[in-house]
């Protein structure tokens, strides 16, 4: 845990904040912070700065933060991916978050099974969870923006324009695609799309290049979902860089 995160109501009125779960276990036995220590502390959807410790135990710890800065800007890539199975969808949010992506579509695709859809993990609640973890891992306050489509067609037909409106459109595809580095970087920011294991299927692929995704390689190697898309974004990102020196 790198930034200890704070929910808007847990600041009390004279602006301290009580814990007594998990951040205040992290408090105590792993940053074994003492009265008068301070800790990086930030507000979900707010600000950051320094908590100084008021007292600490190990049923509670009492902090005052000072929120003086905001969070670090977001990052210049949105995500469009498909549902992959539950087990690497809790790395995936956790990830995107940490990364400072701050709009991700889960989409479904004909490759991705069914089961999926059934998952507690598609809870608003239980993507918010992960979403925390990656937000303290990245020192960020900024949810991300997580919206939910099972059906492909009528996204891609109805909803693609609207939700990326981003100049560049990306397409991670292995089929016969040419290296990020051989494209020419439109505008300061992107839309990446990653299909699921085994890749999108060629009707998928064809929807969406014909909406101004173009393919690229990530290279020869086989990459699961929870490496491909870290990968990929960071890939994105230094090409978006690049474009603007």
């Amino acid at each position: 845990m790198n930034l200890l995160l704070l929910e808007p109501g847990e600041l009390a009125g004279d602006g301290t904040a009580r814990l007594a779960d998990r951040r205040a276990r992290h408090v105590v036995e792993v940053l074994r912070a003492a009265p008068g220590d301070a800790v990086l502390a930030g507000v979900v959807g707010g600000r950051m700065g320094e908590a100084q410790v008021l007292s600490a135990t190990a049923s509670e710890v009492v902090l005052a933060p000072r929120l003086d800065r905001d969070p670090p800007p977001p990052a210049a890539v949105a995500l469009l991916l498909a549902l992959p199975r539950p087990k690497i969808l809790r790395k995936v949010l956790a990830a995107t978050a940490s990364m400072g992506v701050k709009r991700l579509v889960l989409l479904g695709s004909w490759r991705v099974e069914k089961s999926y859809w059934s998952s507690p993990l598609l809870a608003p609640e239980a993507m918010r969870e992960h979403l925390l973890l990656g937000l303290e891992q990245g020192r960020d306050t900024i949810l991300p923006e997580v919206i939910v489509r099972r059906l492909f067609k009528p996204f891609i037909e109805d909803e693609l324009a609207a939700t990326f409106p981003e100049p560049a459109r990306l397409l991670a595809h292995p089929v016969g695609a040419a290296p990020l580095e051989a494209l020419a970087p439109a505008g300061g920011r992107a839309a990446l799309a990653i299909g699921p294991e085994g890749g999108w299927t060629a009707y998928e692929a064809g929807a969406l290049a014909e909406r101004g995704f173009t393919p690229f390689s990530l290279g020869p190697r086989v990459l699961r979902v929870d490496a491909a898309v870290p990968y990929a974004v960071g890939q994105v990102e230094l090409w978006l860089r690049g474009a603007a020196r």
